[in-house]
């Protein structure tokens, strides 16, 4: 079975999408696909992001507010491209269009502190929703293709358990806008300095948030425990001698299992290593190492 959001259905949206805009999408790359699809442009520096599951629609707008907040205060970051309105809406797939940052360097992760501070220290726009992990974990498993129902069972008791245990959790550090998936993937180091990208999950919440996921990518992906160290010591704080962290891990476990359900039928080849993820967190087994979705 073929899901909606296969590599052809994709490649038809991000032919329209440069149609429309007087853009050249010949030898377009795709360079990431789970909740969006990613293409950088090869004949225009522009990079187009085609939202991939349904039930995150809600959270398009808010990636354009918060891009144009971040200029606005001038907070490193990807701009939009300008001279159109954003989103767009292409075969009823919602689309936004950025400019491109060609990468010189990996990321590091002091970098990623630095730019975390200054967005932990920024204003909050208007409408900015509250910090929920598990809302958006639902809505994947609801927009899920071909998920079985035992694994939808086990996922939404899992959302359950986690989001109880998280309402018990009293935060150190100060609340306000947080960038919602910060590690250095989400960071181009680029000729001008670094910047920001991929602010889906950005929200009102706690910056405990931001510093896990470079924590559970040392624990579950064998990440190097330097480069969490590095991350700790640049922000000045480490969210794994907290006691609540044992809880943001499993929150980010949840989010990180469920990312590629709704895109199931249009990469079977995630299948093996999401069940290997059910498997794990049935069992308890928290050293045993997975991979990242491919």
């Amino acid at each position: 079975m073929t899901g909606r959001f296969s590599r052809e259905n994709l490649d038809r949206v991000l032919w329209r999408t440069c149609v429309r805009l007087g853009l050249d999408p010949t030898g377009a790359r795709l360079v990431r696909f789970t909740n969006n699809a990613v293409y950088a442009l090869a004949e225009d520096a522009v990079v187009v992001r085609i939202l991939a599951a349904d039930r995150l629609r809600h959270r398009v707008g808010k990636v354009v507010t918060l891009a144009r907040h971040f200029q606005q205060f001038g907070i490193s970051a990807v701009r939009l491209f300008e001279g159109v309105t954003q989103p767009l809406v292409v075969d009823d797939c919602l689309v936004t269009v950025w400019q491109q940052v060609p990468e010189i360097e990996p990321a590091s992760a002091a970098q990623l502190a630095r730019l975390l501070h200054a967005v932990h220290a920024a204003p909050v726009p208007s409408g900015i929703e509250r910090w929920n992990p598990v809302r958006d974990v639902r809505s994947r498993v609801e927009d899920a293709e071909g998920l079985a129902a035992p694994d939808r069972r086990f996922l939404l008791r899992r959302c359950a358990a986690v989001e109880a245990a998280l309402d018990e959790l009293d935060f150190p550090l100060p609340q306000g806008l947080v960038h919602g998936d910060a590690h250095p993937g989400n960071v181009i180091a680029g000729p001008a300095g670094p910047v920001l990208c991929d602010f889906d999950s950005s929200c009102v919440g706690p910056p405990e948030w931001d510093l896990t996921p470079l924590a559970v990518g040392r624990e579950r992906f064998g990440d190097s425990p330097e480069r969490y160290r590095e991350l700790a010591d640049t922000y000045g704080f480490d969210v794994t001698a907290w006691e609540g962290y044992p809880v943001l891990r499993a929150a980010r476990e949840l989010k990180l299992t469920t990312s590629v359900l709704p895109i199931l039928h249009s990469r079977p080849r995630v299948r093996d290593e999401l069940v290997r993820r059910l498997s794990d967190l049935r069992a308890g087994r928290q050293a045993t190492p997975w991979s990242r979705f491919t």
